[in-house]
């Protein structure tokens, strides 16, 4: 678990590296004594096992390095689930920090956060003056609603969650269900074997059921003779367990997958690579990775998401409940979109009546034409 904190300096340093960015637990005795401003030095001093709360202190003194002006910049932090550098999901997120400290706050961030720890580690961050604490996991959902009511001045912000808290805990999120809908019309359409399979994690998760439901159930309606096979893995973030698990679909004759994971995202990716066949990805990275494989990608805007949300907190306005941001969200902020890459929505492989087929869909999402509720039964496991 790393804690790490960053001004609003990110120029290049001496060193090369971008200004208000590496380890802020600091065990190095000269600075203990209390926050230090110290304008244009970075401190790259990871500390070993000593108590989680004075790696906060650290990082909450190390956010006021600078200048005056940064000490009276409001805080955010974020803790993720795992690391920021995943080319999935925890990299989305620290995406949508930056967009935050975009609007001038002072951003830190825990990654790797253990589950035991969600509720202390937010505790932490409200405690040493941080106004926006988010968890980018709908994991970290009961730790902010346990949390919430003791910091009421705080905006708590669960990315992926489904249910909020008033005055001050909000849970926000692309639509899974409209976009597993895609995808799974998508696999359909695309499968020669008759045979898909979805690789997912956090099981009974209501976003996870939203997007592996939509994807079955559409999947079904595209192709009534289709076979859809869920796997669920233990770990959002072990790429070796899901490279593994999308093995086993292969095998099984699938010969279009998709997921939606952390980390492990890339391993069903890799999975897909090595038996060539098809795949969707959670960022057009993946591309890189697998050009010929990968189909398309569920680009999900946390940044605008994220940053939405710390604005209305900035200005005083704390959100509360569970806010989707959809095909038909009023102010265009639909919180993902399909993209193979910066030019195109879907891999050329795709037809040219099939990638409209499945891109109409989000206007028939957007006008209430096409609505779908997945239930648990439609996202279990198996077939």
């Amino acid at each position: 678990m790393r804690s790490m904190s960053a001004s609003n300096d990110t120029s290049p340093g001496a060193d090369g590296l971008p200004r208000g960015t590496g380890w802020h637990a600091d065990c190095c005795p000269s600075r203990r004594g209390g926050p230090e401003a110290r304008e244009n030095i970075i401190m790259y001093s990871p500390c070993p096992s000593t108590a989680r709360s004075l790696m906060i202190v650290a990082a909450s003194a190390c956010a006021l390095a600078g200048n005056a002006a940064a000490a009276d910049a409001p805080k955010a932090a974020m803790l993720l689930p795992g690391s920021i550098n995943d080319q999935s999901w925890n990299a989305i997120g620290y995406s949508g920090l930056m967009a935050i400290k975009a609007l001038g706050f002072d951003v830190a961030y825990t990654e790797n956060t253990p589950d035991s720890d969600d509720a202390t580690a937010m505790e932490d961050y409200a405690q040493h003056g941080y106004s926006v604490v988010l968890g980018h996991s709908g994991r970290f959902l009961s730790a902010a609603q346990r949390v919430g009511p003791d910091y009421p001045k705080v905006q708590f912000i669960v990315g992926g969650g489904a249910a909020g808290q008033s005055p001050n805990v909000a849970s926000i999120d692309y639509d899974n269900a409209a976009f597993g809908c895609q995808l799974g019309v998508l696999a359909a359409r695309m499968s020669k074997s008759g045979k898909v399979g979805g690789v997912y994690g956090l099981e009974g998760l209501p976003n996870i059921v939203a997007q592996a439901g939509g994807f079955r159930l559409c999947a079904k309606t595209a192709n009534p003779a289709i076979q859809v096979t869920i796997v669920y893995v233990k770990d959002m973030e072990d790429a070796a367990a899901a490279k593994e698990a999308a093995l086993s679909l292969i095998a099984d004759g699938a010969d279009v997958l998709t997921g939606k994971l952390n980390a492990a995202q890339n391993g069903l990716v890799q999975a897909a690579k090595d038996k060539g066949v098809y795949v969707t990805g959670r960022d057009p990275s993946s591309v890189e990775t697998a050009p010929k494989a990968v189909l398309t990608n569920v680009l999900e805007f946390w940044d605008q998401m994220y940053a939405k949300t710390a604005a209305q907190a900035k200005a005083g306005h704390l959100v509360s409940g569970f806010v989707r941001y959809g095909y038909n969200t009023a102010d265009q902020t639909v919180g993902a979109t399909l993209a193979y890459d910066k030019g195109a929505k879907f891999n050329p492989v795709v037809p040219a009546a099939v990638a409209a087929e499945v891109d109409g869909m989000g206007a028939k999402f957007a006008s209430g034409a096409l609505k779908i509720a997945p239930t648990p039964d439609d996202a279990k496991g198996g077939r």
